[in-house]
């Protein structure tokens, strides 16, 4: 029946009463309009991870300082094992500190606990390779370095996408534990590669080598790294009921994560490493030349894995999509 003016009904309107939300949509909603944090699963496995992976890292750098075959050597191995000692510090900075703000839903209180969360991570490993490598200044430059490391991880481990977070992590230690696997296989690949006799051929070799790890490197970060990000999203929907979606630009960063972690690395160690590196430099013409061959080595490493990885992720994601949706409007012709 149409309103008539003046009929009971005429007051009434045509338009649909406001529907309540639930209480499940109301949190969701109240969730992101707050900008809260995001949560961050498998963070305590993460975490232990890491840990485990520190103390793997200052045990075999502190086995080969203390070595009777290192002798006079023990600068330049302290300066070739301090990349690994400060990627390691600088995942389990951030890791630890996911874990232990995980449940923090202010940002800003969120973003400061992680920062002092980092700084106790560096404080414990400072400590610790100051109480068990010898006392003189390659250790203090190792362990100045790694407490930096640590902090600047725990701050980053402060940001509001801890999914991505996340995945940068997990994606970093899978990099890094996969190049001390391969290096079981770097002679039979420098063979592979016509390695022979002549300094050229073994040279060309080894870049071939080292250009084969960091591919195989990148691509497993990227896996890692997508693997995670859908993990979380399906355990937040089964827990929650939702889950907010990330788009691709998350989806790139979490891939590139690695790259930029090992980057950053280098970054740190010109910095707070410099004197060590200035040492080992100054021991012979020889030992300069290798310090200025590795330091580009890790340079082109960190951007290998960096544009694989993010390429690795952003190519798993895309096959993901399905066929855009057309509103069946737009299909039928206009009258």
């Amino acid at each position: 029946m149409s309103n008539q003016p003046g009929s009971s009904t005429a007051a009434e309107t045509d338009e649909p009463e406001a529907v309540e939300p639930s209480a499940g949509e109301a949190s969701t909603d109240e969730t992101v309009a707050t900008g809260r944090p995001e949560f961050a699963p498998g963070a305590l496995v993460l975490a232990l991870l890491s840990i485990g992976w520190l103390a793997a890292m200052l045990w075999s750098t502190r086995e080969a300082i203390h070595s009777t075959a290192a002798g006079v050597t023990a600068i330049s191995l302290s300066a070739y094992a301090l990349p690994g000692v400060i990627t390691a510090a600088l995942v389990t900075g951030a890791t630890v500190a996911l874990l232990a703000t995980n449940r923090l839903g202010r940002a800003t209180l969120r973003f400061l606990a992680a920062v002092g969360t980092g700084l106790l991570v560096g404080l414990v490993a400072a400590v610790a390779i100051n109480l068990t490598y010898a006392d003189n200044a390659t250790t203090n430059t190792i362990a100045g370095t790694a407490a930096a490391a640590a902090i600047i991880g725990g701050a980053m481990a402060g940001a509001r996408q801890a999914r991505v977070v996340g995945a940068i992590t997990l994606a970093t230690l899978t990099a890094q534990i996969f190049v001390v696997l391969f290096s079981r296989a770097r002679d039979p690949l420098s063979d592979l590669f016509g390695a022979g006799e002549t300094q050229q051929s073994v040279l060309d070799a080894a870049k071939w080598v080292s250009r084969t790890e960091s591919l195989l490197a990148g691509l497993l970060a990227g896996l890692a790294a997508y693997l995670y990000l859908t993990w979380s999203r399906r355990r937040a929907e089964r827990r929650d009921g939702v889950a907010s979606p990330l788009r691709w630009p998350a989806y790139l960063v979490a891939g590139a994560g690695a790259g930029l972690l090992l980057l950053l690395t280098e970054v740190i160690i010109r910095i707070g490493g410099r004197g060590l590196l200035d040492l080992a430099a100054a021991l012979s013409e020889a030992d300069e030349v290798a310090q200025t061959a590795l330091g580009t080595s890790r340079v082109d490493n960190g951007i290998w894995v960096l544009f694989v990885g993010a390429l690795t992720t952003l190519i798993v994601f895309g096959r993901t999509l399905g066929p855009r949706p057309v509103d069946d409007d737009e299909d039928e012709p206009a009258a």
